[in-house]
């Protein structure tokens, strides 16, 4: 007998009706009527049944650390690194993890079963370092956490950084992270750039770098990150993150740019919330968008992912672990409105991230891992604009969280009805 089988799912490439069946923990069979018994055997009664979500890029250390020190008033980026200069002295690694665990609840409830996060590691005690590695192993069962070695204050710049970079990766963190364009010159963040790929490609490591976080159109340190990646064959082990002064860039260089991080395999992951509100923050009017060039980048032929970047810390004082909202802010500061486009987002924070992380056994394929979530939504489109509720969330076959069906109950005179939030049939 099965352990689960989840009957009349729709999934996102469209095939309605679906069984989806599932044995030791990963998925056994799929097709229209099943012929088989499980020990839990549900009827999804044509609901989106999809894979996890994937967070690409993630401040786990810094998440639900809203207010302390104090408030970020101007809601700039620099603002927000100042403050969390100010609070890593008065860090506990106790602190990191409660807080952490909480957050890997939310993410768990609203289906997102993946984060790459990345860890400050300027700080010489390495507290978040060790934090976010007991974490790592607490959450295992329920959700993959894969770490960033991330210099906050610049890997050249932070006295200490480059050691205690390397310190982080002895230990156990996943990937090699960067900030070139917070160097104190664009020639030591080029230099910053080139360093951390060697590392990364003397490790056999992944690289996922902040990259060009700016308004400057000049800050071009992806143009860079993408020769480097070519030179040491990182070609598909490499992201840049943010990516942000593409929005101020000259047409004509991005013309030359795009086909560089296309040749040099590298993935772009945008921060459609945490863009939108730090970036054009020097404008008056017109207002910069603030988000890199996601239409131009997935034409290139470039894997590009949304990440939600924070939750309520120095940065940005909102967030819920809800991936569906960081996809609808994606689709809108996109312009992202044709229907093959919107499915585009909703595979931004699924399939695609799924692959710049290297989930092994991801998505919906016999033989995959049994992880995936029933929205209350009939496609990727609807599940987007209704930020679909999830009605269930499976871990290697195990339901690990339930929400009840959305529904309103309408008391209009002459007329009872009660309407579920979908499209209307």
């Amino acid at each position: 007998m099965l352990d689960l089988i989840l009957r009349h799912c729709t999934l996102p490439d469209g095939r309605v009706d679906q069984d989806v069946a599932v044995a030791q923990g990963r998925i056994a069979a799929i097709g229209t009527a099943l012929p088989v018994s499980a020990v839990q055997d549900i009827d999804a009664q044509g609901q989106l049944l999809s894979p996890p979500f994937v967070d690409a890029h993630f401040h786990m250390d810094s998440t639900l650390s809203y207010g302390l020190p104090r408030v970020n008033q101007s809601g700039t980026l620099l603002e927000g690194i100042a403050l969390w200069g100010e609070l890593k002295p008065t860090l506990t690694q106790d602190a990191i993890v409660e807080r952490a665990l909480n957050y890997c609840d939310w993410a768990v409830a609203k289906g997102l079963l993946a984060i790459r996060s990345h860890v400050d590691v300027c700080d010489p005690r390495l507290l978040a370092v060790e934090a976010l590695l007991h974490v790592r192993e607490r959450v295992k069962p329920y959700l993959d956490l894969q770490l960033v070695a991330f210099p906050q204050d610049g890997v050249l710049r932070c006295p200490g950084a480059l050691s205690q970079l390397q310190r982080a990766l002895d230990m156990g963190v996943d990937v090699v992270g960067g900030i070139p364009h917070f160097e104190r010159t664009m020639a030591e963040g080029a230099e910053s750039v080139r360093l951390l790929c060697e590392i990364a490609a003397e490790r056999g490591l992944q690289v996922d770098m902040h990259c060009d976080e700016t308004d400057d159109p000049m800050s071009r340190h992806i143009e860079t990150l993408a020769f480097h990646s070519q030179r040491l064959g990182l070609q598909g082990r490499v992201a840049g993150s943010h990516l942000t002064s593409m929005h101020s860039m000259d047409n004509y260089y991005v013309s030359k740019l795009l086909p560089l991080i296309r040749e040099a395999g590298v993935a772009a992951i945008a921060n459609p919330l945490i863009n939108i509100t730090l970036q054009g923050r020097h404008d008056s009017y017109p207002k910069r968008r603030g988000m890199t060039r996601v239409p131009e980048l997935i034409a290139a032929g470039v894997d590009v992912a949304f990440g939600h970047d924070c939750v309520m810390d120095p940065w940005y004082s909102l967030g819920s672990a809800d991936m569906l909202e960081v996809a609808h802010m994606g689709l809108h500061v996109g312009q992202l409105t044709g229907r093959e486009a919107m499915r585009q987002c909703f595979e931004a924070v699924t399939t695609v991230p799924a692959r710049i992380l290297g989930l092994a056994g991801y998505g919906l394929d016999i033989g995959c891992q049994a992880d995936m979530v029933l929205l209350q939504a009939r496609d990727p489109i609807e599940a987007i604009r209704l930020r679909a509720t999830r009605l269930l969330v499976v871990r290697r076959g195990q339901i690990v969280a339930r929400t009840p069906a959305q529904e309103a109950q309408l008391t209009l005179p002459g007329r009872a009805a009660s309407v579920q939030f979908q499209r209307p049939h």
